[in-house]
């Protein structure tokens, strides 16, 4: 199929992405439709299969291509030596990268359950990445006795539950500064962990 004159996929393909993450993300993933989708960007529903073969393949890559970029990000944060230091460094990165994509974060974990088994399991192995980068921080922390919680994997899932809370309700000009829920949030995460 031969793409329609004056499109172009360097920035179609970015399009249709953009208007189903906030489609998915306001509609859910059942309700939206590859029609809906292909309106939002301006272009034919049949053009949508250039880029994507099927709506499922849309969802996956929009998990993806976010805990693809939450790892990376991460692996490019300056981290301290110390598990103090290294938790600090944590909790301000999950806060400031995940405040900006509120609709990346809400599908990410509001629309799990509608993978395929397949697509589940690369995104939950993708998750699964991220929270050993805080479980080995917390792991450190027991160690050197910085930290006291009595489970490590237990403790990650509640820390990230946490943090992510923030996306529910922040938002930006409302009575708190960015920078002053990075502070709380950063204090209440190290009691959490005892430290």
């Amino acid at each position: 199929m031969a793409r329609k004159s004056g499109s172009h996929s360097d920035i179609t393909g970015p399009r249709i992405r953009a208007a189903a993450e906030r489609l998915i993300a306001r509609q859910g993933f059942a309700a939206v439709s590859m029609r809906q989708i292909a309106a939002e960007v301006g272009v034919q529903a049949g053009a949508l299969y250039l880029y994507t073969p099927d709506k499922q393949t849309l969802l996956f890559d929009l998990m993806r291509e976010h805990m693809e970029g939450v790892l990376a990000a991460w692996e490019a944060v300056d981290k301290p030596a110390d598990p103090l230091g290294r938790l600090q460094a944590f909790t301000l990165f999950h806060i400031r990268y995940h405040l900006d994509r509120p609709d990346a974060v809400f599908i990410s974990y509001m629309e799990l359950r509608n993978l395929d088994p397949g697509n589940y399991e690369i995104i939950a192995g993708l998750r699964g990445a991220y929270e050993d980068a805080l479980e080995d921080i917390l792991r450190q922390g027991g160690e050197t006795g910085d930290f006291r919680v009595p489970d490590v994997s237990l403790a990650a899932k509640a820390v990230i539950a946490m943090l992510n809370g923030v996306n529910t309700w922040y938002r930006e000009g409302g009575r708190l500064s960015r920078d002053r829920v990075e502070r709380i949030y950063w204090n209440m995460v190290r009691r959490a962990v005892g430290a």
